[in-house]
């Protein structure tokens, strides 16, 4: 049996080599790649606060604040006030919801609660139950005296 990568009819090595031969091999680095997964079946608590982006497919309850990308998979429930830069929403979220990029309410999302974002989309068969304030979205005014010549 394999473990950690090691061949399979090799046992374990006792040296102290690190089992990996770089952060990259077994944590993802690169941008848009999820950083921290809250899988299926978990249930958390609490303020969530991080860099990079996090998927959560399972419960959470509390606070989530980052600047970063938050995804709400398909499935998962979170009752939480919510604070990120993108957020994108596939299962349901219960409270309200900042984004300071976008919001994407993805079919079979839902959303009970406030939005706030420069930007919002809503596939079809996603559901919505709020107000929404589109920060950042105004036109521009125009300058005292127009350009009339």
């Amino acid at each position: 049996m394999a473990l950690l990568g090691g061949k399979k009819d090799e046992a374990p090595s006792s040296s102290s080599k690190p089992l990996f031969k770089r952060e990259e091999d077994f944590v993802s680095t690169r941008p848009g790649d999820i950083h921290t997964l809250l899988g299926k079946g978990s249930d958390f608590t609490g303020k969530l606060t991080f860099e990079g982006q996090v998927r959560i497919d399972g419960k959470f309850s509390g606070e989530i604040f980052t600047k970063d990308t938050i995804v709400i998979g398909d499935g998962a429930r979170v009752e939480a006030t919510i604070s990120a830069g993108t957020i994108i929403i596939h299962g349901t979220v219960v409270g309200n919801v900042t984004a300071t990029q976008i919001i994407e309410l993805k079919q079979p999302g839902r959303v009970k609660g406030d939005l706030q974002t420069p930007a919002l989309t809503i596939e079809r068969g996603a559901t919505y139950d709020g107000n929404c304030r589109m920060e950042g979205s105004k036109p521009a005014a125009p300058a005292p005296g127009g350009d009339r010549k």
